[in-house]
C-alpha cells in the first residue's frame, strides 16, 4: 500500500517492475535484434528477432491478462456493492452501467454511490466525469 493519500489526480499506478524495468529491457532488446539483423544478416538475427518480438508480444499479452482479470474483479465487485446499496426499484438498471463506469465508480464512497450511479446512467457519464463528482474519495490501492 502507498503512504500517500489517493485522490483522483494521483490514482494511476505504475508498475515499478513492468514499466520501468521489464519493458525497457524488453524494448532495448527488440531495437537490438533489429539493428543487429541490418548490420549482420543471417539466420540467427531473424531467429533473435523474432524471438524478441514474441517476447514483446508475451510481455504486453500478460499485462493486458491481467488488467482484464482486474477489471472482471472490480466489475463484479461493484455490482454487489451496487445490489447492496441500491434501493430496489433502482437494482434493475445496474447492468446499464458499462464496465468502465463501473470501474470508475469504485472510488466512490457507500454514502454518495447511489445518487452517482442514478446521475451516471441518466446523464451517461463518462468516468473522467464520474471521479471527478465524486466527493468522497475511496482509494483502491491494489490496482496495478
Amino acid at each position: 500500500m502507498s503512504n500517500t493519500s489517493q485522490t483522483k489526480t494521483n490514482h494511476a499506478r505504475l508498475d515499478p517492475g513492468f514499466h520501468f524495468t521489464l519493458a525497457p529491457l524488453i524494448l532495448i532488446v527488440l531495437i537490438w535484434s533489429i539493428v543487429n539483423l541490418i548490420r549482420y544478416p543471417s539466420w540467427e538475427a531473424v531467429a533473435l528477432l523474432l524471438m524478441s518480438v514474441i517476447l514483446f508480444w508475451l510481455a504486453f499479452t500478460i499485462r493486458t491478462y491481467a488488467l482484464r482479470v482486474q477489471d472482471r474483479l472490480i466489475r463484479l465487485e461493484e455490482r454487489l456493492r451496487l445490489a447492496r446499496l441500491l434501493p430496489e426499484s433502482q437494482q434493475s438498471r445496474i447492468p446499464q452501467l458499462t464496465e468502465a463506469q463501473l470501474i470508475a465508480l469504485r472510488f466512490c464512497c457507500d454514502d454518495e454511490l447511489p445518487i452517482l450511479a442514478e446521475r451516471t446512467l441518466s446523464e451517461r457519464l463518462t468516468p473522467k466525469q464520474i471521479k471527478e463528482a465524486i466527493q468522497t474519495w475511496r482509494p483502491d490501492y491494489f490496482r496495478v
